[in-house]
């Protein structure tokens, strides 16, 4: 077998694999394809609240704060 065949036969393989670690990679992307392949482990920010879960936080701060006041 002559150089460039086996050049040509690893390019071959080395884009099977690359299409195969694409693959994978987007078995792990659950945002809906965005620009990264995968997501990042963690979450970064903060988190969003329904108008309830706010409406409840507000109500129990109101209390903490009044609470604090008659100190």
């Amino acid at each position: 077998m002559e150089l460039h065949d086996i050049v040509r036969e690893l390019k071959e393989e080395k884009a099977l694999l690359d299409e195969v670690i694409y693959s994978l990679e987007g078995l792990h992307s659950f945002d809906g394809g965005s620009q990264r392949p995968y997501k990042a482990a963690g979450r970064r920010g903060r988190k969003t609240m329904s108008d309830e879960e706010r409406k409840v936080v507000s109500e129990r701060m109101r209390k903490y704060w009044e609470g604090r006041r008659k100190e």
